[in-house]
């Protein structure tokens, strides 16, 4: 031990495995809100009110900070930065989530869960990486070896991530039985709702691209990081709400109660 004492060697050996348990942490809680809106959506809510409801809750609670703490460093409002949070409010709040909800309604748990896990380690960096490019974010230089390592790495990952994905393996028949018409009409619907959840799915993909290139032209006008999230959130809420407005017209639909729908609505505040 180098003469540290056991509590020191211990506090080392924790801030080395700070990242990594950092990590894992953040798996458990994209788990937790996966489940927690899957149970919310099964139960009749609709994904427009949830992510309406996400967002004003994550509005709720960033506000105050962001007031607070960068109430000097605040950049002066302008029209040019507000309609660039319009546009990110409804890229985030309203189309990725949306996107997102939707598709994991038309695909299995399994696959939905697969998607959560390919999204933002994978997907979102691989296609952030590319439109940075189109947009001349990213400079690259395929003559030397840092350029070309981000080019094929990229290459790489998604072309597994979609295997994974979309890769449908034989069926496992554990107990013969007939019903082999009924079977393959069912299977050939539970098709048409992977393609389109999929679809939803790589949209939502779109969106949180866009998203993250148009947030870093806005952060050079606008560098107040937690006040920007903060209009984000609260214009995402209004746009969100005006479609939920016109998508669900019950206005029972948005009674909410001590159950999964506040859960879900507040859990996932505390998940990026």
């Amino acid at each position: 031990m180098g003469g540290q004492t056991p509590y020191a060697a211990l506090r080392n050996m924790l801030n080395k495995v700070k990242p990594y348990l950092s990590m894992v942490s953040l798996q458990f809680g994209y788990a937790g809100m996966f489940i927690i809106s899957m149970v919310s959506l099964k139960h009749g809510m609709s994904n427009f009110i949830l992510a309406t409801y996400r967002h004003l809750a994550a509005t709720i609670i960033i506000a105050p900070f962001a007031f607070l703490l960068e109430r000097k460093i605040r950049p002066k409002m302008t029209l040019p930065i507000f309609l660039m949070i319009v546009i990110l409010g409804f890229l985030e709040p309203v189309l990725d989530q949306n996107l997102y909800f939707l598709g994991m309604k038309y695909t299995s748990a399994t696959y939905a869960s697969a998607f959560l896990n390919i999204i933002p380690a994978v997907i979102i960096p691989a296609v952030t990486f590319i439109m940075a490019m189109i947009f001349r974010l990213e400079k690259i230089n395929v003559k030397k070896m840092r350029s070309m390592a981000k080019i094929i790495g990229t290459a790489i990952t998604v072309m597994g991530a979609m295997v994974m994905t979309l890769y449908k393996g034989p069926i496992i028949d554990f107990v013969k039985s007939g019903g082999a018409i009924h079977h393959g009409t069912t299977t050939e619907s539970a098709d048409k709702h992977r393609v389109a959840g999929t679809i939803m799915l790589l949209g939502s993909v779109f969106c949180g691209s866009s998203f993250f290139i148009l947030q870093s032209f806005t952060l050079k006008k606008y560098p107040a990081e937690l006040s920007l999230t903060a209009w984000t959130c609260f214009i995402g809420t209004l746009e969100g709400a005006g479609v939920s407005l016109v998508m669900v017209r019950d206005l029972s639909a948005w009674k909410i109660g001590w159950d999964s729908r506040l859960l879900a609505a507040t859990y996932s505040v505390s998940v990026p």
